[in-house]
């Protein structure tokens, strides 16, 4: 069998084949930021997913970034998300929930009482965000208080929380692209000069503390975490040492025998080897003493090498993400070997049933003749 299609169990989450739908952000929750019924339907649609990775979805209103993205921090939110979890196992599918904090990638339209959005820094980003108006320029943003961190980390944990509450089989940590705890992680942008500054030791203590919150609230088992480490999307950029920042955060992980690392290889939407970094070895540190914790891989990866990147075991599962836009049947598309339907992306943010829920399904029979 082809090995993207085998069965596997990653920490307490038993998965039908290694496909996994990466998270994307379609802007498209209704008021109070609440995920809708034609979201159920979505999800619904890619259920043959060995794994969903629901959206990005902010933990509070000051993590939002985005308009018309859902959240994951009141009643509303949770019961909106309980219709779409619901419509997934109806098909047999699973589905975790991403955790989102913009930090400094924001708009003072999108945050309480038109407040600054926070991160690790002062400095404002070069990068747009999507707003009432349209795209428009990132705000300033404050710099937090070493003392305000441990309420966002609260956050993060109630947000796992109420992902369980809606129903989900586990969350990911958005770690990744430039967001509040990439903003930590990296010396481009973290110019702090406290505990959560300066040295890889101190870069890594906030994010580490999140993870650990979320794992001991919800159980390390359903608890997944996604990495950038190279990629400069939301003018993240470039760590003075990534492979060594990297390392000791992988390092520093271990312990906690997480039910996967989500990686985004090279540079987002673009190419896997643009800057220098050893995958291979983050994955080896997170594998070492026998740990079963799944590698998921993601960045343009095709039917053919992502079937290559199983078979040789530098990887555990594939992530695929605008592929899902237009292919709600991509799993029996890549079983098949299939055409890949394109995407329209006149329609890829906001808007209604239009390049959301009416791409075609493949004509299963026709093709099976072909």
């Amino acid at each position: 069998m082809n090995p993207l299609f085998n069965p596997i169990r990653i920490g307490d989450i038993s998965l039908t084949n290694r496909i996994v739908m990466a998270p994307l952000t379609r802007n498209r929750a209704g008021p109070g930021q609440v995920p809708t019924a034609l979201m159920a339907t979505y999800y619904a649609q890619r259920a043959s997913a060995g794994l969903i990775i629901a959206e990005a979805t902010q933990i509070s209103q000051v993590a939002q970034g985005y308009r018309d993205t859902p959240g994951i921090h009141n009643r509303e939110q949770i019961a909106g998300w309980r219709r779409v979890t619901e419509a997934v196992h109806a098909r047999g599918g699973c589905i975790a929930l991403q955790l989102w904090h913009v930090g400094r990638i924001s708009h003072v339209s999108l945050q309480p009482s038109g407040r600054s959005p926070v991160s690790s820094t002062g400095r404002r980003a070069n990068a747009k965000t999507y707003t009432l108006k349209g795209f428009e320029d990132v705000s300033h943003p404050r710099a937090l208080r070493s003392a305000e961190l441990p309420a966002i980390v609260d956050e993060y944990r109630r947000a796992a929380g109420a992902a369980m509450d809606a129903g989900f089989d586990g969350v990911e940590i958005h770690g990744a692209s430039g967001y509040l705890l990439d903003q930590f992680l990296r010396d481009s942008i973290n110019d702090r000069a406290d505990y959560y500054g300066g040295s890889p030791d101190n870069r890594v203590r906030f994010p580490l503390a999140v993870v650990g919150a979320v794992a001991a609230e919800i159980g390390a088992g359903r608890t997944g975490l996604r990495i950038s480490p190279v990629t400069p999307v939301n003018d993240a950029g470039q760590d003075s040492d990534a492979q060594a920042l990297f390392n000791l955060f992988i390092d520093r992980l271990a312990s906690l025998n997480l039910a996967f690392v989500h990686v985004i290889e090279g540079s987002t939407s673009g190419p896997r080897d643009a800057v220098p970094f050893d995958y291979a070895a983050l994955r080896q540190r997170f594998k070492r003493d026998g740990a079963d914790g799944a590698w998921i891989i993601n960045n343009g990866y095709t039917r053919s090498s992502a079937v290559a990147a199983v078979t040789n075991g530098s990887a555990d599962l594939v992530a695929f993400g605008r592929a899902f836009v237009s292919n709600p049947d991509l799993v029996f598309r890549l079983r098949l070997d299939a055409p890949i339907a394109p995407l329209n992306r006149d329609t890829l943010y906001g808007g209604g049933a239009a390049g959301y829920t009416d791409y075609p399904q493949l004509d299963l029979a026709a093709a099976i003749s072909a």
